[in-house]
C-alpha cells in the first residue's frame, strides 16, 4: 500500500482538489494519505480532515519538518511526496509505483510535467518557453510536485534536512540510472500568474540551490549556466526573442537571492497560483 505525504502550509484553496484526485486513483486498492499541515493560518487542516486521511496539525511552519512528521506517521511503501497544489491523474499512483516494484535499478519515479502558462503575461511565457526545455528537467526530480520513492530508496537518508529545496535534496540522493520518468503520467504545474510572482519563485529556487550546494558540496546537482543557450536556444532559433526576458529575470533573481530573506521560516513560494493574492486573475480549473 503506497503512503502519500503532503506537506501543507496555508493550502485551504487547493488541498481539497488534491485529496479528491487521490480518492479516485485507479488500480490501487488502498492508499495511506497523510497531510502534514504546518504553521497554517487558514482552514487547511479542517478541509483535509476526511475519512481515510491522517492529518497532522503542527503549529511550527517549515516544510522539512512537516515532511519528517509525515514520514514518521507513514507505515508503508512506496512513499510518495506530493505538493498540495498538484492534481494527480487517475493512473498516477499505480504507474509511478510500478517501476519501483519491478526489481530493476529504479529507486525513484516522477511523472512528466506540463507547464500551464495560459493567460500569463508575455515575460512569464517567454521565460518558461526556455526553462521548460532545460536538460536538467529530463532526469531531475524537481519541478514536478510528485516524487515516488521505493523503500530502499527512502533509506538512503534518515530525514529531510532543514533545507529549502526538498526536491533538489531528493535528486542528490540518486544517480540518473536510479531515476525514472513515467511518461504516461502527466502532472500540470501552474506557472506564476505575474512576473513578480515568478521572480519570487526564482529567488526561492536560487536560495535553495545555494543552500544545497553549501550543505552537500559535490553531491548536489552542479549548475550549468549556459545550458539555456547551448541546449535550448541555439537548436531552436525561434526562441531568440525570449532570451531578453529570460536573461533579465534570471539575473535579477540571482541578485535578489543574495539578500537575506525577511523570515528564515518562510517558504518563499509563489502565492499567485494558490488564490491568495489580489494581483492575479482568477485561477483556471486544473485539467
Amino acid at each position: 500500500m503506497p503512503s502519500i505525504v503532503i506537506a501543507a502550509h496555508d493550502e485551504e484553496a487547493v488541498i481539497g482538489a488534491c485529496l479528491d484526485a487521490l480518492a479516485v486513483q485507479q488500480g490501487i486498492l488502498a492508499l495511506e494519505v497523510i497531510v502534514s499541515a504546518n504553521g497554517c493560518n487558514d482552514r487547511t487542516a479542517e478541509v483535509a480532515t476526511r475519512p481515510g486521511v491522517i492529518v497532522i496539525d503542527r503549529q511550527e511552519p517549515g516544510k522539512a519538518a512537516a515532511l519528517n512528521a509525515g514520514d514518521a506517521a507513514a507505515t508503508s511503501f512506496p512513499r510518495i511526496y506530493l505538493d498540495a497544489d498538484i492534481i494527480a491523474p487517475p493512473n498516477a499512483v499505480e504507474a509511478l509505483t510500478a517501476p519501483l516494484a519491478a526489481g530493476g535499478p529504479a529507486l525513484v519515479a516522477v511523472p512528466r510535467r506540463r507547464l500551464n502558462t495560459s493567460g500569463r503575461p508575455w515575460p512569464v511565457r517567454a521565460y518558461f518557453s526556455i526553462n521548460e526545455s532545460l536538460p536538467a528537467f529530463r532526469k531531475g526530480l524537481f519541478g514536478r510536485g510528485m516524487i515516488a520513492v521505493s523503500e530502499p530508496g527512502r533509506w538512503r537518508f534518515t530525514a529531510f534536512p532543514e533545507l529549502i529545496a526538498d526536491d533538489l535534496f531528493l535528486d542528490s540522493q540518486f544517480t540518473d540510472d536510479e531515476k525514472t520518468e513515467v511518461r504516461e503520467v502527466e502532472v500540470v504545474v501552474e506557472a506564476p500568474f505575474t512576473t513578480r510572482a515568478l521572480l519570487r519563485r526564482l529567488v526561492r529556487v536560487r536560495r535553495g540551490n545555494a543552500e544545497m550546494r553549501d550543505a552537500l558540496g559535490d553531491q548536489a546537482r552542479p549548475s550549468d549556466r549556459w545550458a539555456w543557450f547551448r541546449d535550448v536556444v541555439r537548436p531552436n532559433p525561434r526562441l531568440i526573442a525570449a532570451t531578453i526576458p529570460y536573461i533579465t529575470i534570471t539575473l535579477l533573481a540571482s541578485i535578489l537571492a543574495r539578500r537575506r530573506p525577511s523570515s528564515p521560516q518562510a517558504w518563499g513560494r509563489d502565492e499567485s497560483t494558490r488564490g491568495t493574492t489580489d494581483s492575479k486573475p482568477t485561477r483556471p480549473p486544473q485539467r
